[in-house]
């Protein structure tokens, strides 16, 4: 895994994205907008970039939703690495590590990650799931059997979404209330924000919001 670095290093907001090359042209235009909602911050975004978007960042094997794309389930891994390799490292490159606080955030099943990784660790100060793939199999059933760690969690969803011709797909919209009910239930911090139109629209900017969000909510 390759992290990459957009911001200061003067930074205290330091925000953790697992991405792929494709998200990558996209990063600083988010870093911008995230920052210009968040003026008063000092803002790192540390993009990591996973080998296998699929197998890296799912939290269990599953078979194709489609294509013939399976998923591996090595999210536990990733975030082995993430939490004990690259958040240290980080770390040490920030000019005050002792003010930093650690938020993690995504889109897609990088989203799905981040609660994942806010389930299995209480390293993240809050969690900004945008258009989460909180479809994947057996998902909700972890989700309501593991304690949340952050206080301030976001979640959004394409209007369009729930519409997919994917009939798994299509369950995304009963999936993502279902979660924003178990963390209301938890008494987060937390909203379900709806997006217009469907999953790959706007992704950066989705994105940015997610994380301006979390940083303005923050406990």
């Amino acid at each position: 895994m390759i992290p990459m670095l957009y911001g200061t290093e003067d930074a205290t907001t330091v925000l953790v994205q697992m991405t792929d090359a494709h998200e990558e042209p996209s990063l600083p235009r988010e870093q911008e907008l995230i920052c210009a909602s968040c003026p008063d911050e000092k803002i790192l975004l540390v993009a990591v970039r996973v080998d296998n978007w699929n197998d890296d960042l799912s939290p269990w094997p599953a078979p194709p939703v489609f294509g013939k794309d399976t998923f591996g389930g090595k999210a536990s891994q990733t975030l082995a690495r993430l939490h004990d390799e690259i958040l240290p490292c980080v770390r040490q490159r920030l000019a005050h590590p002792d003010d930093a606080r650690f938020l993690i955030g995504g889109y897609s099943l990088a989203a799905l990650f981040a609660l994942y990784a806010c389930y299995e660790t209480d390293a993240f100060a809050a969690c900004a799931a945008a258009s989460p793939s909180v479809w994947f199999p057996s998902w909700l059933d972890y989700a309501r059997q593991h304690t949340m760690h952050p206080q301030t969690v976001y979640l959004s969803l394409g209007d369009r979404e729930p519409r997919a011709k994917n009939p798994t797909m299509a369950r995304v919209g009963a999936c993502i209330e279902a979660q924003a009910e178990l963390l209301a239930d938890a008494g987060k911090t937390t909203t379900l924000a709806w997006e217009s139109g469907g999953h790959f629209k706007d992704s950066d900017q989705r994105t940015a919001r997610a994380f301006a969000w979390c940083i303005e909510h923050m406990m």
